[in-house]
């Protein structure tokens, strides 16, 4: 069975205009993709969620893209972690690949 790419905003400054719904969904998948993972991991740290995460930006896209498709048809459960700053109304480049 495959999994599921769970794509969430992310506030840009205030922690506390993250949803608890958010929160809930960073803890049930079983990785995080995100553009910039030293961002997320201390977001991940202040809600107290250990997940392992998976750079996936501009210039990995390709490779990365590959292998996080590859593990979510695998059954895996991925969120992909967006900045508020990223939606455009349509997501940015890299998501499109997804």
């Amino acid at each position: 069975m495959s999994g599921t790419l769970f794509v969430v905003g992310t506030p840009i400054g205030n922690l506390g205009d993250f949803s608890p719904r958010a929160i809930e969904t960073l803890e049930s998948c079983d990785f995080i993709a995100a553009e910039d993972t030293r961002v997320t991991l201390k977001l991940l740290n202040h809600f107290g969620i250990h997940k392992p995460l998976v750079s996936y930006y501009e210039h990995n896209r390709r490779e990365r893209g590959e292998e996080i498709l590859s593990r979510i048809l695998g059954g895996e459960n991925c969120e992909e972690r967006l900045r508020a700053v990223d939606l455009r109304g349509v997501f940015p480049e890299p998501r499109l690949d997804l």
